[in-house]
């Protein structure tokens, strides 16, 4: 069989269909306690494989306060990444405590097997089974529904937009999303921005251009509305209601454009957003550095983000 498509050290996508995928180390879930949280991993879609690793703070334990939710996405331009690598897993984990909240990480489906719309139609179906597990599933005995987070890291921050416009216009029974976190997030469109024609960018340019290949539906380009959000057609009556943003850019990545574009997206249709900037950091520098300065200092901004927007 021939390579047909290749991310060196992450996908080979071979000429009958078959799919290889490499990465880093993953880490098991844990009952006990371990850094001050402790995980399990739970099916949200037995028949599709679609599951979920949930992380629950030590500082809850014993509690009888109920905690926010956060719901978060893995990146991985749609075709790789699991909620357990070691960096998903410990940067989420030390959130909850950081955030004492309940963080549920989605592992969706992943392209080319499953093009888009698949890996949206997975996260926002964690939302439902998240109001039908409440009550039932321990270690959401805590949850608030009506204090619900959505973020994501990269293509985990486009599926974040893109789950809540659903969430907004259809609803999602006992579940209120306070607001959205999106983090180096990962769009595009036919022209280039500047910072992808520049020298440097080519091999990021070209490796993002082949995960769009694999991910897109069949016969579409990069305007298609799951990468170029200004194609989609959303009402203004969904916009009149859909939730307060805050976009993490970082200084080093030639995404970076993107996600300030994204923001003065928003901000034209009336959303309350807002812009933050780690400068001297590169492109999901938390998941490869779970635990830098810099990624401590992401962690307490989403934590006041959240305890801000929680009432």
């Amino acid at each position: 069989m021939a390579i047909v498509e290749e991310v060196p050290d992450y996908i080979q996508v071979f000429s009958d269909g078959s799919v290889k995928r490499f990465g880093p180390p993953t880490v098991a879930p844990s009952l006990e306690s371990n850094n001050g949280y402790r995980s399990k991993d739970v099916f949200i879609d037995k028949s599709k494989g679609v599951t979920a690793r949930i992380f629950l703070p030590d500082n809850a334990m014993g509690s009888s306060d109920f905690l926010p939710v956060l719901v978060y996405f893995h990146g991985g331009g749609f075709c790789i990444g699991s909620t357990t690598w070691i960096g998903y897993h410990h940067f989420l984990g030390d959130l909850s405590v950081t955030s004492k909240c309940v963080v549920v990480s989605v592992d969706y489906r992943l392209a080319p097997e499953n093009r888009l719309p698949i890996a949206y139609e997975d996260c926002f179906s964690s939302l439902a089974w998240l109001s039908d597990q409440v009550g039932k599933e321990p270690f959401l005995k805590q949850a608030d529904l009506s204090r619900v987070f959505l973020s994501g890291d990269s293509a985990g921050g486009n599926i974040t937009h893109n789950v809540a416009l659903r969430a907004t216009e259809f609803g999602v029974k006992n579940v209120r999303i306070g607001g959205l976190m999106l983090i180096h997030p990962y769009f595009g469109t036919e022209k280039r921005t500047e910072l992808e024609m520049s020298d440097g960018a080519n091999i990021q340019v070209q490796m993002n251009d082949l995960f769009w290949r694999l991910s897109l539906p069949e016969g579409s380009n990069r305007d298609h509305f799951s990468c170029n959000f200004e194609t989609a057609e959303v009402s203004a009556a969904v916009w009149n209601k859909f939730p307060p943003v805050v976009v993490y850019v970082a200084g080093l990545d030639f995404l970076k454009e993107r996600g300030v574009l994204y923001c003065e997206f928003l901000k034209k249709r009336g959303i309350k957003v807002m812009l933050v900037e780690a400068k001297e950091e590169s492109h999901v520098y938390h998941v490869f550095h779970p635990e830098s300065e810099a990624t401590r200092l992401l962690q307490c901004q989403m934590r006041e983000f959240m305890n801000h927007n929680c009432y």
